[in-house]
């Protein structure tokens, strides 16, 4: 049985797509083969390699492309559409490349042996987008690595260091995009009035090349912009936190959430979209188009100490069945069926 995966991931930065796909491919191990731009090969440049290049590289068997995008030329493929955000919130990126979106993906599907995608949410869209009948679509939802628990005091400590973060905050991670609503989040933060005091509002992540800019203007003094952190930094913030608030108005999956969820961490976030199935009964959910409501989720948990306890144990049990090894293996399932 050859699986072949289309590697073009393995050339860009390393957010929540790329991420899926190492974790996944790791565990596959030599059950599949790699096939990667040689150089780095972003943009139209990268969607050439697809288009053009990749589909002379290949063998008979299965492709795998598990970035949303892959050649049209090839049938024998599955593909990971990890969300339909090109069409539901278009605003979020570049022109070019929603309307390249717009035009590949739903095509893709069509042609596709069959459709993966991370939660039940992102099948819904992706039938109605891409004209598919659900069955289909299989859905299999991200994971955490198993090491991926609380971090300890000595990691803590030195990530607050680097970071120069010695005051208590409260967290917010992801792509600093519109699509994250950090406008909206810094309009909650400002209204919070003595719930947030002596805290912080750490956010963490940086600007992608497809998404339009996020906008934030100048920051108040009590918000620290700390850019794109290594994995183990990300896990000492999610520990260290007070709280993590995630008031994304779409996401397929929503992974920094199942991160701080199982890292202990009370969790504030959108109750649309993907969001629910994540984190079921261990948020505290809130409108995220509503700024009162965002700022009143915040200070629930700041406020609410019992509650913030009660939180940092339901998250570790909640994210527990969410595994990498389970999404490997219903992959590996899955892939094996459509070939």
């Amino acid at each position: 049985m050859l699986v072949q995966v289309n590697g073009r991931y393995l050339v860009q930065r390393v957010t929540g797509v790329q991420r899926y796909a190492r974790e996944i491919v790791a565990r596959l191990g030599d059950r599949v083969s790699v096939i990667a731009p040689r150089s780095a090969a972003k943009g139209m440049r990268g969607h050439l390699w697809e288009q053009a290049v990749l589909p002379c590289r290949l063998r008979r068997g299965l492709l795998w492309s598990p970035s949303a995008t892959g050649p049209l030329a090839v049938r024998s493929q599955v593909v990971t559409i990890h969300d339909c955000a090109f069409f539901d919130r278009p605003e979020g990126f570049t022109q070019t490349f929603a309307a390249w979106y717009r035009c590949l993906v739903p095509r893709l599907a069509r042609q596709a042996r069959r459709i993966l995608t991370v939660s039940e949410f992102s099948r819904q869209r992706i039938c109605e987008v891409c004209r598919v009948p659900a069955e289909r679509v299989v859905v299999i939802p991200n994971g955490v690595e198993s090491g991926w628990t609380r971090a300890t005091s000595e990691q803590i400590a030195a990530a607050r260091e680097r970071l120069n973060l010695p005051r208590p905050f409260v967290l917010c991670a992801g792509s600093l995009e519109p699509r994250k609503n950090l406008r909206r989040l810094l309009a909650a933060w400002r209204a919070l009035g003595p719930a947030k005091e002596g805290l912080e509002l750490v956010l963490a992540g940086a600007e992608g090349h497809v998404f339009q800019r996020a906008g934030l203007g100048d920051l108040p003094g009590d918000v620290r912009l700390v850019g794109y952190v290594s994995d183990a930094d990300l896990r000492a913030l999610f520990s260290a936190a007070e709280a993590f608030v995630f008031p994304s108005l779409y996401e397929g999956f929503g992974l920094p959430v199942l991160e701080a969820l199982a890292c202990g961490t009370p969790v504030v976030c959108s109750r649309g979209t993907s969001l629910p199935e994540v984190a079921g009964d261990a948020a505290v959910y809130v409108d995220p188009e509503n700024v009162e409501s965002i700022a009143a989720g915040i200070a629930q948990l700041l406020e609410n100490r019992a509650l913030r306890d009660d939180l940092s144990r339901r998250g570790p049990a909640r994210a527990t069945p969410f595994t990498w090894d389970a999404a490997a293996a219903q992959t590996w399932e899955a892939l094996r069926t459509a070939l």
